[in-house]
């Protein structure tokens, strides 16, 4: 499928037309040209299907945007930006990239979001221009082997105090890029006599080259040449500067940074169903059956109607949960809402789109497989869609039910 001609399509297929004040426009606007221009699909592709490497060149191609340091003060050597804008980055990002877009979203959340929201001023200063330049890459080291989902019931990492420090042992799994990281933002317990599960919960920005840290990939279905890792940790020394905000309570700290997170995997989703209509537009208007191109069957009408549909509603949710958040608005339920209509609508846009391609649509050479692929782990994590329905029953006031 030709990349410009795709390009050409998306300019009428994306619903990107809600009322933004200028500032973000022109920030879309900027973001939509490079991605074309830098990041074109058949890329993608190409970098995804090298298992065995991670995407470099990628990391290398943000950085001279000045993409790592978005959402940085510039007294940090970032370049500002709100909460919209770093959904729009998202969004424009997925399109092409697919699930590949992590790799901007992984320090953004792990080091932006975490030391620029409670880091001490010495830890903003030390570590903010790196990440802000793109010398300095993060990975997030919460889930457990043994919990999954009972993150804070299932944690077994523990940190225990130690001359100057704290030393950790335990083991996680399913950090995305641990390998290539420089630090892992790591959630242990220093607290074993506690009334409740998420307190005496401390979080550490650990050195991966500290020793007894041992990083091993694991084999997965998609985002493939990002790697998954599983880390131990043995008798891990870390000091007492690198402990993130106050030791013990880390679990409330996170609650804000997680909502986040719930935001910008819903923005990757978004970006996936943008590239999904695009390309099951320009496919329909070209290949013929039956003596007609296939856009004028029902059948597939009725299915990119269904994209387009699944496109809007998740980029009206989107943009309100990112209003509440720019203006201080509680949004736990609209947020956790938006995770899973923004999943659930990305795996089901991607499989309609399949169906559009038929057996090109399995195909490697092109983009549905993988977007598909790709969407399938955000009905799984950060949070599963099964318990995120509980998060929202429980906040409207039913009983807990796990």
């Amino acid at each position: 499928m030709n990349d410009h001609q795709s390009g050409a399509s998306f300019a009428s297929s994306s619903s990107m037309d809600l009322d933004l004040p200028e500032e973000h426009r022109a920030f879309r606007d900027m973001v939509e040209s490079f991605v074309q221009a830098e990041l074109p699909k058949d890329w993608a592709r190409e970098l995804e299907q090298k298992e065995d490497e991670y995407p470099f060149e990628l990391w290398e191609k943000l950085r001279e945007a000045g993409f790592h340091g978005l959402g940085i003060d510039e007294e940090y050597g970032g370049i500002g930006g709100d909460v919209m804008m770093q959904m729009i980055l998202a969004r424009a990002l997925a399109r092409t990239l697919g699930g590949l877009a992590w790799i901007w979203g992984i320090t953004s959340f792990a080091g932006v979001k975490s030391i620029g929201l409670y880091g001490s001023e010495e830890q903003k200063r030390r570590f903010l221009p790196e990440i802000a330049a793109g010398n300095l890459r993060a990975a997030i080291a919460f889930t457990e082997p043994g919990g999954g989902t009972d993150l804070l019931g299932s944690m077994r990492t523990t940190a225990t105090r130690g001359d100057g420090g704290w030393i950790i042992n335990g083991e996680k799994i399913w950090s995305s890029s641990a390998h290539v990281a420089d630090y892992l933002l790591l959630l242990a317990r220093t607290d074993k006599d506690v009334e409740r599960s998420y307190q005496g919960l401390t979080l550490f920005w650990v050195p991966t080259k500290s020793d007894g840290v041992k990083i091993t990939k694991l084999a997965k279905l998609g985002m493939r040449s990002m790697g998954s890792c599983a880390v131990h940790l043995e008798d891990v020394f870390v000091p007492d500067d690198l402990v993130m905000g106050e030791t013990d309570r880390a679990w409330r700290m996170l609650l804000p940074t997680l909502n986040n997170e719930r935001m910008m995997v819903s923005a990757f989703c978004l970006g996936i169903i943008d590239g999904v209509l695009e390309d099951a537009l320009e496919y329909a208007q070209q290949r013929k059956a039956f003596n007609k191109v296939i856009g004028q069957f029902q059948a597939i009408q009725h299915m990119i109607a269904d994209i387009k549909m699944a496109q809007y509603q998740v980029e009206c949710m989107l943009t309100d949960c990112a209003w509440k958040i720019s203006n201080g608005r509680e949004s736990l339920i609209e947020s956790t809402a938006l995770k899973i209509v923004a999943s659930e609508q990305a795996n089901k846009c991607a499989d309609l789109g399949i169906q559009i391609l038929g057996g090109m649509g399995y195909s490697a050479e092109t983009d549905m497989q993988r977007y598909w692929r790709d969407s399938r782990l955000w009905r799984i994590g950060p949070i599963t869609n099964e318990m995120a329905r509980n998060v929202i029953a429980e906040n409207l006031g039913l009983p807990r039910s796990f």
